[in-house]
């Protein structure tokens, strides 16, 4: 019995170079009716999740210095793929520490939801873990 193979060519793939995570924005809408923009009494929130590394996500805000999220909000996560589960609030922003929290959650595909109560609506996001 003989065995062969043909090597045809080789693929070299090198991953682009990133020296700052990437920011997906996703909204929670901060105002009475779900108004995006905000009002006179609400600011407009905008909140963004950055994948940290295999099975690790934060979530964040998306302006300027990473502000822009709602302290102390609840997030709530699934992970689709495992069926695992979870929830933890966002820090409280003091001292000049944006409101963030760190998940995590597991590799695969992962649900996230944000809700700060009262007049708004939550927000949901999904990202790959």
């Amino acid at each position: 019995m003989t065995i062969g193979a043909i090597v045809i060519g080789a693929v070299t793939v090198t991953a682009p170079y990133a020296d700052a995570a990437t920011v997906r924005p996703f909204q929670i809408q901060p105002a009475a009716f779900g108004n995006p923009n905000g009002s006179l009494d609400v600011p407009a929130v905008r909140c963004g999740v950055v994948r940290d590394g295999a099975g690790v996500v934060t979530v964040t805000g998306t302006m300027r210095d990473r502000w822009g999220c709602i302290p102390s909000a609840t997030v709530s996560w699934i992970n689709l793929s495992t069926g695992r589960t979870g929830h933890a609030r966002l820090s409280g922003g003091l001292n000049g520490h944006v409101p963030q929290v760190r998940l995590s959650t597991g590799r695969g595909q992962v649900v996230l939801t944000l809700a700060a109560g009262g007049i708004m609506t939550p927000g949901f996001a999904t990202i790959a873990a």
